[in-house]
């Protein structure tokens, strides 16, 4: 750690912000998705080399347990990432404190999710188990990525899209690298996989070094209060990345692992396409913190609006390519998950809403709300995957998570209105450009070549 004078805070926006969306937000939810198109283009070429090198099954496993790591970083970032920013965003001066006790957390979290992976295992058939367990151990890593805090509350996402990009390449790198040596083994792709994710999060730390604030032993009542603030958000985290790969383990059980690759697939073309979601959402926190603080309760919906209004469109476009999309990506054999896939479409079209009003809910300090809106998606997610997965299959999974996504939308739309935002009080006719949207897309997309009717499933 550099000493106190060498150290170069980046500048944080002033709270004179107006109450336009600033071009900053945009910027940063741009070259985000510039990025995630890179590291989005990287993964999907490791899938597609997997896919069409490993064993059907084995593949299926590959992604189950990406699953499983995805859950494992919600798990571990038990909701510091958010709430250091709240936190720091408008009080820099607790960023030192702040930090060091958000990192001693996700040591403790990745422990006890490590510890649990091991004894789920020692139940579970896995041929690949001490691969996994190992692979498992890059969730120590993500103390590292709390320094991308210093960024995030300036709104510069350069070096966090770059050491992304860097991620993934190194990802695609490793996994082509074992393959070129004839390696099959789904354990082993794995802990490249996680290597890769770990050479990120340090190379992520040893950036954003010099900008960070000489480390302080926070008091209890600091930690006490930091935790108080995260652990709603960690669990809401948790259930969130639970009802989004809950269908796995219907899938896995009723369908077999080869549908569940090829409905993997399927999953990881909808994760692509979040990206406008995730990172307009995540660039916009520490503004509608800001937003908020300045009583300002419809910042979310000029925020959201544009949003809706572009998904829509473009998910219109691609719905009748569904099949086509899967078959050009991972082979033939996967087209069959394109019924699934316009499904999981119409939920990306939604999550540009909820993932802006949950965003929002957690600036305005409605941490309980998202905590109750995320326990009750989740057991409403495992029911209807109970009820749809063994009769329709993964179209009935897909299903189930557009229903789950509306379902967090509306919960988070009632949330902010508790808080006093207003929802529908600026330029209420503007979320019908959404439907709209969608239906030009349509006709768009049907025009194109190798269009196909995507009505089909449940």
């Amino acid at each position: 750690m550099p000493a106190a004078e060498e150290i170069a805070p980046l500048p944080v926006p002033e709270p004179t912000e107006g109450r336009a969306v600033p071009r900053r937000v945009w910027g940063g939810a741009l070259l985000q998705s510039g990025g995630r198109l890179f590291a989005a283009a990287c993964t999907f070429a490791t899938l597609a080399l997997l896919a069409r090198q490993l064993e059907p099954a084995s593949f299926g496993r590959y992604t189950f347990y990406l699953a499983v790591f995805a859950l494992l970083d919600a798990l571990t970032d038990f909701g510091t990432g958010a709430a250091a920013v709240q936190r720091s965003s408008t009080q820099p001066e607790r960023m030192a404190t702040t930090l060091v006790t958000a990192r001693r957390l996700r040591r403790r979290m990745a422990g006890f999710g490590a510890l649990a992976v091991a004894v789920a295992l020692v139940f579970l058939d896995e041929p690949d188990w001490p691969f996994v367990l190992l692979a498992t151990l890059y969730q120590f890593t993500h103390g590292l990525e709390l320094s991308a805090t210093v960024y995030k509350n300036a709104v510069r996402w350069k070096v966090p899209v770059l050491a992304r990009c860097a991620a993934a390449l190194a990802r695609l790198v490793f996994v082509a690298a074992l393959l070129g040596l004839g390696v099959t083994s789904a354990g082993l792709h794995l802990v490249a996989t996680a290597l890769g994710s770990s050479l990120a999060n340090g190379m992520l730390h040893l950036a954003a070094r010099r900008h960070l604030p000489t480390p302080e032993v926070p008091t209890a009542s600091e930690s006490a209060e930091l935790l108080r603030l995260a652990w709603p958000l960690g669990i809401a985290a948790v259930c969130q990345q639970g009802y989004f790969y809950l269908d796995n383990l219907f899938v896995r059980a009723f369908a077999g692992e080869v549908e569940l690759g090829h409905y993997n697939g399927a999953v990881r073309l909808m994760s692509f396409l979040l990206l406008g979601a995730q990172y307009a959402s995540l660039a916009a926190l520490p503004w509608l913190t800001r937003r908020r603080a300045a009583g300002d309760g419809a910042a979310a919906v000029r925020l959201a609006q544009p949003l809706f209004a572009g998904a829509c469109f473009a998910m219109g476009i691609l719905a009748p390519h569904a099949a086509g999309l899967l078959g050009l990506g991972f082979g033939d054999e996967f087209r069959g998950a394109g019924p699934a896939l316009v499904w999981l479409l119409g939920a990306v079209a939604v999550v540009h809403v909820g993932a802006v009003f949950v965003t929002a809910a957690v600036a305005f300090g409605a941490t309980r709300s998202v905590l109750a809106i995320a326990l009750t998606a989740l057991a409403w997610n495992g029911a209807l995957n109970w009820l749809a997965v063994p009769r329709f299959g993964i179209a009935g999974a897909a299903a189930a998570t557009l229903a789950t996504e509306l379902f967090v939308t509306i919960g988070a739309a009632l949330a902010l209105s508790r808080h006093g935002a207003v929802l529908l009080g600026e330029r209420p006719w503007a979320w019908a450009l959404g439907p709209l949207a969608f239906g030009a897309g349509l006709l768009v997309g049907q025009w194109m070549p190798g269009a196909e009717l995507p009505w089909a499933g449940p």
